[in-house]
């Protein structure tokens, strides 16, 4: 996977330097990172045109983050000297075999008298001189101070990403916390669930190659791994990228301000027990976190009942992921019932979903034709949805492909498709952004939802007497009741949640102690959708569109 890193890997010491400098010259607010109106000024001086400057900024900020760190500002740098020299900015440009090491320095127009200048005023500017030479604070941002609270100051905010985050703390979140949305759908949001890398989890029955293909995709095994014929990974292992090879316990995990895990410690010690980090060094896990899960039971093994919510660890997951992926053995096409309620807690993240017949080379040519028509047959069933799955077919292991049971055809066929997912793979950290985005909208409709159908509850509780017996009522009819809901706010069923899970949080509440509905809330949410989040993507998207 070719990164902004391999372009800083490729630079010498001298020319390291020179960056670092230009680096902090763009950066006009010293926050590490070059905004779209930093850019325009700072690369305005390689005299390229725009629409080479445009193409300059689309390929380095392949996450789309509305920002260059300092390894996208030298991608981008090194993009300008190739530029300069004549070689045309493709999307491909990254892939292609470019001696990295011989791209000089690009030409900037006025860098050296501009760096001449920023190095005296700093001189002038140091601690002891006179105070009147210090720069007076920007008058922007005293001025941000006096406006209404009601319209987010976008001036301040660097990144799509810093935007979220105010925009869940002053708008989302206190919705959330009067409707109890956290106890009932999912925990309240942290800094370090905006900030995680995307991850990537791995569901499947035991030994349909989940371990394998982590291990096949970093090269190498990870503290923890354990692969065989029998169900060997008996815990959820996230594997991330660490300064030394280590194993850290789950309830050390879950603790952690700066993991993305803390929400697990509402399924109890016994899931934490069951949950461990397995950190090493790699640079594919600079950029995307897996998640390994234990083996999904069958046949007599699932009537021994786990001692943690097996299904709602992975709803949690499925809604912190990026992309599911779904491992079948030909060997092993039943979908067991253990493993249909984790299908069926997969709802409302379809898109993240991608099939992989793994093993595929231990059937041959005709036995593969069967067990592809099988296993569709079987996902029909489950998936309940009118498309059909996209399924890749491989070998995802460190083996040579059998070509004894499939032939070359076969051969050619599964590198296609290991090529294929392998790719759907590296898009992942580029569409990162754009899916925090996506998953920020889906909680901020649902916790919409929420409110609704709570405060409907509580209006059709009575005033005084009855009410243990009304909130029976309304708890055994609540199909009824989120109808009532769905007619009056004019709401898509699909969008409900689940009725069972909802009846079983919704037995330990008291009902009348919930809180009527709140329009302001409501209001302040549908502008934030309507108004707000489409403000911070035109204020982050490419300078030069």
């Amino acid at each position: 996977m070719k990164t902004a890193s391999d372009w800083i890997n490729s630079c010498s010491k001298e020319q390291m330097k020179i960056y670092e400098e230009w680096f902090k010259l763009a950066d006009s607010d010293g926050d590490a990172r070059i905004t779209g109106n930093d850019a325009t000024k700072f690369f305005a001086m390689s005299n390229l045109s725009r629409s080479q400057l445009k193409q300059v900024w689309a390929i380095a900020d392949t996450k789309r983050q509305g920002f260059l760190g300092f390894a996208e500002f030298v991608t981008a740098l090194q993009l300008v000297a190739l530029a300069q020299t004549g070689y045309e900015l493709t999307s491909d440009i990254l892939k292609t075999e470019i001696d990295k090491e011989n791209i000089k320095p690009p030409v900037l127009d006025g860098i050296d008298a501009l760096l001449e200048k920023t190095k005296s005023l700093s001189i002038k500017a140091q601690p002891g001189m006179d105070a009147q030479l210090q720069p007076a604070p920007p008058t922007h941002r005293l001025a941000s101070k006096s406006k209404s609270s009601k319209k987010l100051p976008l001036h301040s905010i660097t990144s799509i990403i810093d935007g979220l985050k105010r925009l869940y703390v002053e708008r989302l979140k206190p919705l959330e916390v009067t409707y109890r949305f956290n106890d009932f759908e999912s925990p309240l949001l942290t800094n370090s669930d905006f900030d995680a890398k995307p991850m990537v989890m791995l569901l499947g029955q035991y030994s349909t190659g989940k371990t394998t293909f982590i291990k096949h995709l970093l090269r190498c095994d990870y503290p923890g791994a354990h692969i065989g014929p029998e169900p060997t990974t008996d815990r959820f292992v996230v594997v991330m990228s660490g300064p030394d090879e280590r194993s850290i316990p789950g309830n050390t995990v879950a603790v952690d301000a700066d993991m993305p895990f803390s929400g697990l410690t509402t399924f109890g010690g016994s899931f934490l027990s069951k949950f461990q980090c397995s950190q090493l060094p790699h640079p594919l896990l600079d950029e995307i976190i897996f998640v390994d899960t234990p083996g999904v039971l069958s046949g007599e093994k699932q009537r021994t009942q786990r001692s943690y919510d097996f299904t709602g660890v992975i709803s949690w997951f499925a809604a912190k992921c990026d992309l599911i992926l779904l491992l079948f053995d030909p060997h092993k096409l039943d979908i067991s019932d253990e493993f249909k309620r984790v299908i069926a807690s997969l709802r409302g993240h379809d898109d993240k979903i991608r099939v992989v017949l793994n093993k595929a080379d231990q059937v041959d040519t005709q036995q593969l034709m069967r067990v592809y028509g099988a296993l569709m047959w079987s996902l029909g069933k489950v998936l309940n949805t009118p498309e059909v799955m996209r399924v890749y077919i491989g070998s995802f292991n460190d083996k040579p492909i059998n070509e004894g049971f499939v032939g070359p055809l076969g051969a050619d066929l599964f590198e296609k498709e290991q090529n294929d997912l392998l790719a759907d793979l590296v898009d992942v950290p580029k569409k990162a952004c754009d899916r925090r985005i996506n998953e920020f909208v889906k909680r901020a409709r649902a916790a919409k939802m929420h409110a609704y159908i709570i405060s409907h509850l509580k209006k059709e509780m009575p005033a005084m007497m009855g009410k243990a017996k009304a909130q029976q009522k309304l708890i055994d009819n609540l199909e009824d009741e989120f109808g009532k809901v769905q007619r009056e706010f004019h709401l898509p069923a699909g969008d409900f949640p689940n009725v069972e899970h909802f009846r079983e949080v919704l037995n330990g509440y008291s009902i009348d102690k919930f809180e009527k509905l709140k329009p302001k809330m409501i209001q302040a949410v549908d502008d934030m959708l309507g108004y707000e989040i489409p403000e911070l993507l035109k204020k982050f998207r490419n300078p030069y569109d």
